[in-house]
């Protein structure tokens, strides 16, 4: 009962100072680590808070800081953007009520968002800057009140806008903002549209952002007379009434169109807290109706889910006491088929059907009951891989969600079978092209460049953004997948390893991989951590930026004087000032010279033999994506001297 006055008393005294639009739209709280009151990181996030509430004047509505700890673990970067139609007065009201309302709701979590209607603010032990972020959460708001007389109208329209929108928002300057009105019956109603990036984000990583969101409300919210769908680093919103403040020079909009409900039907907060609807005494009695009767519902809401969060904290806690590992990573959450149904999809594994052939075993295409087409992975009777290894890579896929990881749709363990179910991506694997003289003429620089940037976050997902710390250990251009698009998904990840929140890496006596990817540290010593994958993945991009095989060169035997291996021609062309020699000629030298000089200079920082010298996958995303990040020099790389059989180490020159 303490808990539920306490409660009513600050979302009271919320309420009783909040306008209807500073009303808390959503919050997320990543309860994967935690801070005490009297901590180090505490007294720098409240320093981070206080930065941003005084820098909540900017004019594009839009800041970032980073307070840095002595200690890891101690380091808090954040994030405000306020909507780009709201004054800077009003941006700094909204910051600040969500200074203090994001302690009510996520008390003490090193990770949190918080919305409103007129803007949102994120911190995070990790960085977020510069890092497009449509995964760790999305919401949806939506008017119940579907348009019944002609929904497909209105979401025509609709959908026509919010194109639209994204193609404006996405090539904004300065902020990533943009807004749209337009008729959409004879009868002169009208549609109102709105949708903003995080100025942060590259112009590509904002249309897929916005793309995204699209695709979740085309799910959601179909019909519905208003929606607004939030992701960390876009949003998108749509009403049949003005919500949002026009520009002094656009044309004052029509009056809004009758709401096809009774007048005494409360409207969800996508259509009640809209700051943009001011109208009469009237409709200021019944918002404030509104909102009384919302905030009566939501305290007791908010009771009752503040409660289960703490049971389910502790309950959690109990868990992990007496766990750890894989065992914590629940396989039910993908589909256990049985071995006749996939034998059926499969047409018993047709020779027809087989699409590859993996390093545990042949992979055929197959047809799921419901149409779907996947992508059948049936590991070898004598593969190397044991049941562990199996659930491993089982568990770990069900766990893992990312647009650019392939996904694991189900599995099947019976008798000495061992098959994994996976999304089927079209257009095979990324070697498949890259390698092929006439196929690598289809990866234009363009098309290189968003699969550079996508295997990029999806090793920062993995890594990082994820509920684990994942280390892949096998990262090479046959286990990326490209879909119709061409946009990238990392696969197989049989060999992947998990790291507990505190350790920063692994050891093994049993070295497993594709040498030429595989980092020094790791062939010489069986010591694995993320930036063994950060190794891996230079060497993968200096192969997409030369069209290369790290081992195709010939040994120095066979050709004195010549580069041991890719790396060694890298590193050669780069002390020469000559990078742009080493580009592939398909290009036809139709590339961006500065995006493949940044490319390689990314690659050779992330081969480096020293571990604590290669820069770690959100700096990797972050130099990828800006002109402005700073890039330090080099060092010379190990070079691996590659025979026709053998791969052997010999120290740099």
């Amino acid at each position: 009962m303490m808990m539920i006055m306490i409660w009513f008393c600050l979302f009271m005294s919320f309420i009783a100072k909040a306008r209807s639009s500073d009303l808390v739209w959503h919050f997320y709280c990543k309860n994967t680590t935690s801070y005490t009151p009297n901590s180090t990181y505490k007294a720098n996030l409240d320093s981070l808070l206080s930065n941003l509430y005084s820098n909540a004047t900017q004019d594009n509505g839009f800041y970032h800081a980073t307070v840095a700890g002595s200690r890891p673990g101690d380091t808090v970067h954040g994030l405000f953007l306020c909507r780009g139609d709201v004054s800077a007065h009003d941006c700094q009201t909204c910051v600040g009520e969500a200074r203090e309302m994001v302690f009510v709701f996520c008390d003490s979590e090193k990770t949190a968002m918080i919305w409103f209607a007129n803007c949102m603010l994120r911190y995070s032990e990790n960085p977020v800057l510069g890092i497009m972020d449509d995964q760790s959460t999305q919401f949806a708001m939506r008017n119940p009140f579907n348009d019944t007389y002609k929904p497909d109208e209105l979401m025509k329209v609709v959908g026509n806008m919010l194109d639209q929108i994204t193609a404006r928002a996405s090539i904004g300057s300065g902020k990533k903002f943009a807004v749209l009105q337009t008729n959409f019956s004879a009868t002169a109603e009208r549609v109102y549209a709105l949708g903003q990036c995080t100025p942060d984000l590259s112009k590509v990583d904002c249309k897929i952002c916005l793309r995204n969101v699209v695709k979740y409300m085309r799910l959601c919210c179909f019909g519905n007379q208003g929606a607004t769908v939030l992701f960390p680093s876009c949003n998108i919103r749509y009403e049949l009434y003005p919500f949002y403040f026009l520009s002094p020079s656009a044309a004052p909009p029509p009056p809004p169109p009758p709401i096809h409900h009774p007048p005494q039907t409360p409207i969800v907060p996508s259509s009640a807290i809209s700051k943009g609807n001011k109208g009469k005494s009237s409709a200021k009695v019944i918002v404030a109706s509104v909102v009384s009767v919302t905030g009566i519902i939501l305290l007791f809401a908010l009771s009752f889910c503040f409660l289960k969060m703490k049971r389910a904290k502790k309950s959690h806690s109990d868990v992990k006491k007496t766990t750890s590992g894989m065992s914590e990573i629940p396989i039910e959450e993908s589909v256990q088929y049985e071995f006749s149904t996939i034998e059926a999809i499969t047409n018993c594994f047709s020779a027809d059907n087989k699409i590859g052939e993996g390093g545990y075993g042949a992979v055929y295409k197959g047809r799921l009951p419901n149409g779907q087409e996947v992508a059948v992975k049936r590991l070898s009777s004598g593969s190397t891989q044991g049941d562990g290894e199996f659930k491993n890579e089982v568990a770990l896929i069900a766990k893992l969600q990312h647009r650019n990881l392939v996904k694991l749709m189900g599995f099947c363990l019976e008798r000495e079978e061992k098959i994994l179910v996976y999304e089927f991506v079209p257009n095979k694997s990324l070697d498949y092209f890259l390698f092929d003289p006439e196929k690598k003429q289809l990866l234009n620089w363009p098309t290189r460049y968003k699969i550079i940037g996508g295997i990029a976050r999806g090793l920062l997902y993995l890594h990082q953004d994820s509920h684990l710390k994942v280390i892949h250990r096998d990262l090479k251009a046959s286990n990326v997948l490209l879909d119709r698009d061409m946009d990238p998904k990392i696969s197989d990840f049989g060999l992947a390893r998990i790291l507990m929140i505190d350790q920063t890496q692994g050891s093994t006596s049993r070295i497993i991989g594709t040498y030429g990817y595989m980092s020094p540290e790791y062939v010489m010593h069986g010591m694995f951590s993320v930036k063994s994958d950060v190794y891996s993945f230079g060497v993968l991009l200096l192969e997409i930026v030369t069209g290369k095989k790290t081992t195709s060169f010939p040994s120095s035997t066979e050709s004195a004087g010549a580069a041991q291996d890719l790396i060694g021609y890298a590193w050669k062309h780069w002390k020469e000032d000559t990078s742009v020699e080493m580009v592939d000629q398909s290009l036809g030298g139709l590339y961006s010279r500065n995006e493949v000089i940044q490319c390689i200079h990314v690659g050779l920082l992330c081969v480096q033999e020293d571990v604590d010298a290669r820069p770690i996958m959100a700096n990797v995303v972050l130099m990828l994506n800006s002109n402005s990040a700073t890039r330090r020099t080099p060092n010379p790389p190990i070079i691996f001297e590659c025979g026709s059989e053998t791969t052997t180490l010999s120290p740099a020159q």
